[in-house]
């Protein structure tokens, strides 16, 4: 049944109601439906405010004889109809009352009076100390409509860029902070009566519970449009019971296709060139390690996208699913439900899949299933936690032991970090005092030949310089990453053939063997001019 045959059937229902309570009431009916669309009601009778407060409207005159005619709800109160009464009889006028619907009440008004759609001011980030900036987007925050202040907000951090909207109760306040490019920033400070306006929409939107004692996980995605354009932003919802009321975190993943690219990750051309060889073999295990927030989905995603060409099957189980890709297979696994990745990798490794992409490996039994399937002619590509790639492997042995197989599946780990890049029209350079160079001169000591060689006799820095366009004096960020590829050296170490094995000990080896370090990109970076050292540092 369409909408407006619902619509149609809800207002006929409210009419004959009203007709019924006209006659027990001993009051005339009027059917509003025959002036709802040429707006027969009398100007400058009443005030709008008094038409509002009492729900009521002046109607047509029915004659010369009949003048003042005013259609009154079940809600008008009957004090306000004695008074009005009274007052135009000491006029001498006469005047009659009629009942009408509340949806012919509210059809009339809103054509007679349509509600004025509030503009709101855009929420300011804050400098260091601003407190006054933060008053006044709580004071923004506190006076948007209660249906209306959880789309704001989320349109709101969209506008700015962040990638995190932080939810936190605290003991007289509720304080929201936005995650841009990397760096948490305070926004606002809530009464509690707007936390439960956006906990409800929040909870009827992820499907999470208001009143749960346990940690939850939720999804939802919203249609932004700006300028004309619109895009689907996807929404990741992370709840936990605190002290005072439940914390939300929302993770926001801006779609957009073009970006997972592997050509827009600024890797470097030696690693470039070793990533689409490994990539483009058909079995094998690429892993990307790095912390929450460092860039790992968006990377496989460019992987993905990669190799998204019809001659092959590309199968995916992820908590949840963050960016929909067409021509390939995404399969959900809630892991708080009880189902786990390596069960469902079994399950889709009968489907004869040439790649498959695992959310993360959290446990020995996926680790055991991926490396299975990854020797037995599928590519498989997941992320880990681990500081870096050396740490990795040392990580995944005390999951699962020293594994030979694990040896011969393992191709390529890629550690990596997300900084904030500096904003080209702001930054300006600075000569760094000595200590700084000597230490510059020691991280890229060893730089591998293949890599351009900087001059460390005489180099400048870079710093960010605040503006009213550019805040923070960064814009963007950009990947900072780490490609050790698994040669023999490195297997013996897996295999436990070396006595030691520890992270340093392979992560040497990768050196040697021309691997450019976390760290070293990170200082190549800033020596270019795209980020500082104090961001470097910070990150990495």
């Amino acid at each position: 049944m369409d909408e407006d045959k619902i619509q149609k059937q809800r207002r006929d229902a409210d009419e004959q109601s009203t007709q019924q309570r006209a006659a027990i009431l001993g009051i005339e009916y009027f059917d509003t439906r025959g002036i709802d669309e040429n707006l027969s009601l009398v100007d400058n009778a009443l005030t709008n405010e008094t038409m509002h407060a009492n729900r009521v409207v002046p109607l047509a005159p029915g004659s010369e004889a009949d003048p003042w005619r005013f259609g009154v709800t079940t809600q008008t109160p009957q004090s306000f109809i004695n008074d009005l009464t009274r007052q135009y009889n000491e006029q001498g006028k006469s005047i009659r009352f009629f009942l009408i619907s509340q949806g012919g009440y509210n059809v009339l008004m809103n054509r007679y009076d349509p509600p004025v759609r509030p503009v709101y001011n855009d929420i300011e980030i804050a400098k260091a100390g601003d407190s006054e900036t933060i008053d006044q987007v709580s004071k923004t925050l506190n006076s948007v409509g209660s249906d209306e202040v959880f789309d704001f907000l989320i349109d709101q951090a969209d506008k700015l860029g962040a990638s995190d909207i932080h939810i936190e109760n605290q003991r007289d306040k509720i304080r929201i902070r936005m995650r841009i490019d990397g760096a948490l920033h305070p926004v606002a400070e809530l009464s509690t009566d707007r936390y439960r306006v956006i906990l409800g929409a929040l909870a009827s939107r992820a499907n999470i519970s208001t009143a749960a004692t346990t940690a939850q996980s939720g999804h939802l995605q919203k249609e932004i449009t700006r300028d004309g354009q619109t895009h689907l932003l996807n929404l990741r919802v992370e709840t936990i019971p605190t002290m005072y009321g439940q914390d939300a975190v929302l993770r926001l993943f801006n779609f957009d296709e073009s970006a997972l690219n592997l050509d827009r990750l600024g890797i470097g051309d030696i690693e470039r060139r070793e990533l689409d060889e490994i990539i483009s073999h058909p079995r094998g295990m690429v892993l990307v390690v790095g912390p929450t927030g460092s860039g790992k989905s968006t990377t496989l995603y460019s992987m993905i996208n990669a190799l998204n060409t019809t001659d092959r099957k590309i199968l995916t189980l992820e908590d949840p699913i963050e960016y929909g890709i067409a021509g390939i297979s995404q399969i959900p696994v809630d892991t708080t439900g009880g189902q786990s990745f390596a069960d469902e990798l079994r399950a889709v490794l009968r489907l004869d899949p040439d790649v498959v992409m695992i959310g993360e490996v959290r446990d020995a039994d996926t680790a055991r299933t991926a490396i299975q399937a990854s020797i037995t002619g599928h590519l498989v590509l997941s992320t880990f936690h681990a500081s870096d790639s050396a740490a990795a492997f040392s990580r995944m042995i005390d999951l699962i032991g020293v594994n030979p197989i694990f040896s011969s599946a393992i191709r390529l780990v890629i550690a990596q970090r997300l900084v904030r890049r500096l904003d080209d029209k702001t930054k300006e350079a600075y000569q760094p005092d000595e200590a700084t160079k000597n230490w510059v001169r020691e991280v890229l000591k060893d730089l591998p030949s293949s890599v351009a060689q900087p001059n460390l006799d005489n180099f400048q820095l870079w710093r960010p310089v605040v503006s009213e366009e550019s805040p923070f004096g960064y814009k963007g960020r950009m990947v900072i990453m780490e490609q050790l590829v698994v040669s023999e050296p490195i297997q013996k170490f897996i295999r436990g053939d070396a006595a030691d094995i520890h992270a340093e000990v392979i992560a040497q080896a990768a050196r040697q063997q021309g691997m450019v370090t976390l760290l070293q990109r990170g200082v190549l970076a800033a020596l270019n001019g795209e980020t500082t050292l104090d961001e470097v540092n910070r990150v990495i």
